[in-house]
């Protein structure tokens, strides 16, 4: 029974486990992503979010406290100047574990583990909040008469549209009879030119 073992050693050394969670914790914050087991990112989580939280105050004091857990200059800028100003609304919950399957060799549960302020296709799928719909039967009449004045609106621009296809209609219709009219004067004068020549 595994009462009041709070700790999961994996199977290593302190100095061991120590080592290897601060390497991992630098390969986060670098790469923003890490591929490992779901015993090791557990309990990579307990140890790199507090550092992430750390990361928010910017002062001398917290870069050197930092700098104990993660031994890495670069992953150290990297974490006080770029993720904290991407973490700075959110109060915790900085990483995110996404169970991958079992691996080939010896079968252990792997996943991935993730900053959650970096993976944009999980941001971008954040559905947008829908407007709270009233299901009573209270506020109906103020509604109905916004729907009923909607609808006035629509059936006067329709009324509107109809009467303007109705005057160009009309407009081609007389320039079309003054058309005909033309080319039949034109007819007729031809025809008058014709026998006044065979007259001469």
């Amino acid at each position: 029974m595994r009462h009041g073992k709070k700790i999961n050693h994996l199977g290593r050394t302190a100095s061991h486990r120590k080592a290897m969670l601060s390497n991992m914790a630098t390969s986060l914050i670098q790469n923003k992503r890490i591929v490992t087991t779901v015993a090791k990112a557990k309990a990579l989580r307990k140890y790199v979010e507090p550092i992430i939280t750390k990361s928010k105050t910017d002062t001398t004091h917290s870069r050197r406290m930092v700098f104990r857990y993660l031994q890495d200059k670069e992953s150290v800028n990297i974490l006080f100047n770029e993720v904290s100003e991407r973490v700075a609304e959110r109060e915790g919950g900085y990483t995110r574990i996404l169970k991958t399957g079992n691996r080939l060799g010896d079968n252990a549960n792997m996943c991935i583990i993730e900053l959650v302020d970096y993976n944009e296709s999980m941001l971008k799928e954040a559905k947008p909040k829908r407007s709270k719909t009233r299901r009573g039967r209270r506020g109906k009449g103020a509604g109905q008469v916004e729907t009923t004045a909607a609808t006035a609106v629509a059936a006067t621009a329709a009324a509107a549209e109809t009467t303007e296809v109705a005057e160009t209609t009309a407009a081609v219709v007389e320039a079309e009879q003054v058309v005909e009219e033309a080319v039949s004067q034109e007819g007729v004068e031809d025809a008058a030119e014709s026998q006044t020549d065979e007259e001469e």
